[in-house]
């Protein structure tokens, strides 16, 4: 099959003809119909996160067809279309597996990381941790629903009871997540890389009640923050942009240092936490949800040889939504 293949981090990405991935028990084959490219993919190929398993196929925002059934698999049927999301697997007996908390699981896999992605014509998945996948999105549109939705809700419900949320880095997570805020009549208020006046239109047109600069000030002190950019100096920010009680949700998996900042900014019981994978109780909870609001992805289509210009144009903030490999291109 064709893929687009990590060889070395800090390296394009090469197309390569490999050998077509074989099911093992309890896995799907699925040939990959769409696949969204996640800014942990960047992180991965940029040399951010340790310890990939080279050679490596990224991406785990996956759309496909079930092909073909491992031994032992049954849950899907040969034709049916799934998602595959970033969690691949979990040991499922250790104290957070056994506490409803896999997604801090002490031995996971995770797909486009330690398993093989979606960055090619078929892939493989634990059949138990793939989703179905509603009628009402194509594929293409389906794809970020993978990860930015799902890393997008779970970011979101950590802010329960909050009305006026702020979110810092309006890409692929927060376009969507402006949409389920907005459903459940909250707040939103984007922050923009400066001067980024596109960013901040596409922030409005989605019912965002504000869109400005993240070195500006909100009009108002807000109850939480979301932080989707992977940038540390961001924490000061937000934490000086909500009132006292608020959250800031650190939304990614990797973030550059975050700079020393005064007490105060923390005091008054303000709080500072990260968002660390999904669960497929995450998974469950927002493609259940997703089609009444109805979320709806702005994509960007690319075929499956041009990866590196789709990272590229993440990697230098050229996307407004979401970008999505397709393999027939």
């Amino acid at each position: 099959m064709r893929a687009m293949v990590l060889f070395e981090t800090k390296e394009l990405l090469q197309e390569a003809q490999v050998p077509d991935p074989q099911p093992a028990p309890g896995e799907v084959l699925v040939r990959v119909e769409a696949c969204a490219v996640c800014r942990t993919d960047l992180h991965i190929v940029d040399g951010e996160l340790p310890h990939p398993k080279l050679p490596l196929i990224p991406g785990h925002e996956i759309i496909g067809r079930v092909a073909a059934l491992g031994r032992d698999a049954g849950r899907f049927n040969v034709g049916d279309r799934v998602g595959i999301p970033w969690l691949g697997r979990t040991c499922g007996v250790c104290q957070y597996c056994k506490s409803g908390l896999e997604n801090l699981c002490d031995d996971p896999q995770f797909t486009g990381y330690t398993r093989i992605g979606g960055y090619a014509e078929f892939t493989t998945a634990d059949e138990r941790y793939c989703l179905p996948i509603p009628d009402t999105y194509s594929s293409v549109e389906a794809a970020p629903l993978m990860c930015a939705g799902l890393i997008g809700f779970r970011s979101l419900t950590k802010t329960a009871g909050a009305q006026s949320v702020g979110i810092y880095g309006f890409g692929a997570a927060a376009h969507l997540i402006t949409q389920v805020a907005v459903y459940e009549g909250r707040q939103i208020y984007a922050f923009t890389r400066s001067g980024d006046v596109a960013a901040q239109q596409f922030a409005r047109s989605l019912g965002a009640s504000w869109a400005g600069s993240s070195e500006d000030p909100p009009p108002v002190l807000l109850d939480a923050a979301i932080i989707f950019a992977p940038i540390g100096d961001l924490v000061p920010k937000a934490l000086r942009a909500v009132r006292k009680g608020g959250i800031v949700v650190c939304g990614g998996i990797h973030m550059s240092d975050i700079p020393q900042f005064n007490y105060d900014l923390l005091w008054g019981e303000r709080s500072v936490c990260s968002v660390a994978n999904l669960t497929r109780n995450d998974a469950a909870e927002f493609m259940s949800l997703a089609p009444k609001v109805p979320v709806r992805t702005h994509i960007e289509t690319f075929p499956l040889n041009q990866a590196n210009e789709a990272l590229s144009r993440l990697r230098h903030g050229r996307l407004h939504g979401a970008a999505v490999l397709v393999p027939e291109s």
